[in-house]
């Protein structure tokens, strides 16, 4: 998946024309003749090295000439220095696209620059104070973390270096250089979790909305949509903060070979869409004696304090018998016999084993 060109530049009109610029067909490659191209500056690439060549000429090409194929990077205003310099104006993270993962994102949702319009609400926190222009952004930080859910097994350093690509090799106006790991976790921390859970509450409830328009409903439950919930375990790095946080589960002692954290998806169950997540311990986290169900039960009371908007009269909601409903809700066991009312969380069905 590609991360850069930046996106203006893989957006075509109709006619065919770039849609920023008058960049030919989008301008997806450039053809010049080697000997055209030259140094602008008045020794080699000037005094420390930092200019783009230039097309000089740039004459017809003819067969058999020695052509230099180029994919554009980004565009930007020239800044053009004494000795001849020509270097490219901005900050080379207001140039920084998720490519067509982002472009999907904008779609889904149906708003140009989802990413950027967030990360313009951001209020910096930590050690990331004032609005002195920095290596990183808001979104930069916002689309990094976005990009480390893509590579997952890439370290900070790997995510960033994806995500800047080619922007770090244009000879910017003022000099750039990778943000560092340290740099990027300060900004992760700086920007917090906010704006990512901002952009995924837009994503799905766009998706949600795209499914009720056509009615994407292969299981139901008379007119009801029907939904599950059910608890999982993830392995995390074994590290003593993580015990302390998560503990584990299936050993009494806690000395399974690796912390879990315990995660409660609701899931709707004719797409496999996941419409919301809490997590929290596995259970007997250290210190602790919880049982699976009593943990599966807190992580439930949360998800319906931070997701009431889902606990409709239009959903059923199936879980297993470790669950209690909560108080008020409209309860169907099959071999209890409890009875039906009207209810303001929603319809909840509890199957026996």
């Amino acid at each position: 998946m590609p991360f850069y060109p930046a996106a203006p530049l893989a957006v075509t009109s109709s006619a065919g024309q770039g849609a920023v610029f008058g960049m030919p067909g989008g301008a997806g490659m450039v053809a010049v003749r080697l000997e055209d191209l030259v140094s602008p500056a008045r020794r080699a690439l000037g005094k420390d090295g930092r200019s783009a060549l230039v097309a000089a000429g740039a004459g017809k090409i003819r067969t058999g000439d020695v052509v230099v194929f180029l994919k554009p990077v980004v565009v930007a205003a020239a800044v053009v220095r004494q000795d001849g310099r020509v270097q490219a104006a901005g900050h080379p993270a207001d140039h920084v696209r998720l490519g067509l993962a982002e472009e999907m994102l904008d779609a889904l949702c149906g708003t140009p620059d989802v990413v950027g319009q967030v990360a313009g609400d951001v209020v910096l926190k930590g050690k990331v104070k004032g609005v002195a222009r920095r290596a990183v952004t808001a979104a930069l930080a916002v689309r990094f973390v976005l990009l480390m859910t893509l590579l997952p097994d890439a370290d900070y350093a790997e995510v960033m270096a994806a995500l800047v690509g080619d922007l770090a090799g244009v000879p910017w106006q003022r000099p750039y250089a990778l943000p560092t790991a340290t740099v990027a976790s300060a900004w992760r921390k700086a920007v917090g979790p906010e704006p990512l859970e901002q952009v995924r509450d837009m994503l799905l409830a766009a998706v949600g909305a795209g499914h009720q328009a056509g009615d994407y409903r292969a299981v139901t439950v008379g007119d009801l949509d029907t939904c599950s919930i059910d608890g999982s375990l993830t392995r995390v790095p074994d590290t003593s903060a993580n015990r302390q946080a998560f503990g584990s589960a299936g050993t009494a002692d806690d000395s399974s070979p690796y912390p879990q954290l315990r995660e409660l998806r609701l899931s709707n169950a004719s797409t496999r869409a996941t419409l919301a997540v809490t997590w929290g311990p596995s259970g007997a986290a250290s210190g602790g004696g919880r049982e699976k169900g009593e943990a599966e039960q807190i992580l439930l009371d949360r998800a319906l304090e931070d997701y009431p908007h889902l606990f409709t009269a239009r959903r059923i909601w199936i879980m297993d018998r470790n669950f209690r409903a909560p108080r008020g809700a409209l309860v169907y066991r099959p071999r209890s016999g409890h009875g039906l009312e009207e209810v303001s969380v929603g319809p909840m069905a509890y199957l026996d084993p």
